[in-house]
């Protein structure tokens, strides 16, 4: 009764809700991405031309081919019906070309295959569709609460609904933060103090914090830089100093949290004007 306690503000249960969404996402996501993995392993052993092929990604187009023809000696002996499926999923990057090569590869490939080898692509293949959907549908829900919100940091170029979310829900109410360098502390973005004696000095960031906050606000800066002038401009003074690419990155996220914090407390549009 000594402590003046003060109620949850109403849109805390939101944030809560939300924060609770972009985590469980998060979880989905880390899943998915072990089921890819799980599938190059296979494919190392049954048909390990097939990933390079692909310059190492596994593309809507690759997964299909998986999916309907799994082993080499299915892929080598597709004919030119089973081109045109390929050319619609790929938007025609999939060339005639591109498909003679592949054929040719899986023909002439140094894997082999085994019926168990077959069967784990197929549980693999199974489990990444499932969990590909759940994070869609997530995504969904994620996007619709967002812009029920609708966060003054939504109207900057390059930030999207899933990092706004994550921003959002991890910080909860901007007003307990008394000024960005608190916020920046609470992402485990400032730099790491040293002091030894009658010397002191700054080092690499210290990353207390979320780290889904910190990596939000990070993978915000590569559509910022490419999206957003006024940023871009930064960035290249930041590489014209001699920082690194990853290090300019980390002053574009400060520079980025500095934004946020002034139109989320003022409650204000972004406007590159008003930016220095």
């Amino acid at each position: 009764m000594t402590v003046e306690y003060k109620p949850y503000p109403p849109s805390f249960y939101h944030l809560d809700q939300l924060k609770s969404l972009t985590r469980f996402r998060s979880s989905l996501v880390r899943q998915r991405s072990r089921q890819l993995v799980e599938l190059t392993n296979v494919l190392d052993k049954m048909f390990p031309e097939f990933k390079p092929f692909f310059k190492g990604k596994f593309s809507a187009t690759a997964l299909y081919i998986l999916d309907h023809y799994q082993s080499p000696e299915r892929i080598a002996s597709m004919n030119t019906r089973s081109y045109e499926p390929l050319r619609k999923i790929s938007r025609g990057h999939f060339s005639l070309n591109d498909f003679v090569k592949l054929k040719t590869l899986a023909k002439n490939t140094v894997g082999c295959t085994t019926g168990f080898l077959l069967q784990e692509m197929s549980i693999l293949l199974e489990l990444y569709t499932q969990l590909d959907a759940k994070v869609e549908e997530l995504d969904d829900q994620i996007e619709e609460c967002v812009h029920g919100i609708d966060p003054p940091m939504l109207s900057i170029p390059g930030v999207g609904a899933s990092s706004t979310a994550v921003i959002l829900s991890e910080y909860g109410d901007f007003s307990k933060f008394k000024n960005p360098s608190k916020m920046l502390a609470f992402a485990g973005l400032e730099p790491g103090y040293f002091q030894s004696g009658q010397s002191e000095s700054t080092g690499h960031m210290v990353k207390h914090g979320s780290p889904h906050l910190r990596c939000a606000l990070l993978n915000c800066c590569l559509p910022l830089v490419s999206n957003e002038p006024i940023f871009a401009e930064f960035y290249a003074k930041k590489r014209a100093e001699g920082k690194t690419h990853q290090v300019a990155m980390t002053h574009v996220a400060k520079k980025l949290l500095r934004v946020i914090f002034t139109l989320q407390t003022k409650n204000i549009p972004y406007d590159p004007a008003l930016i220095r």
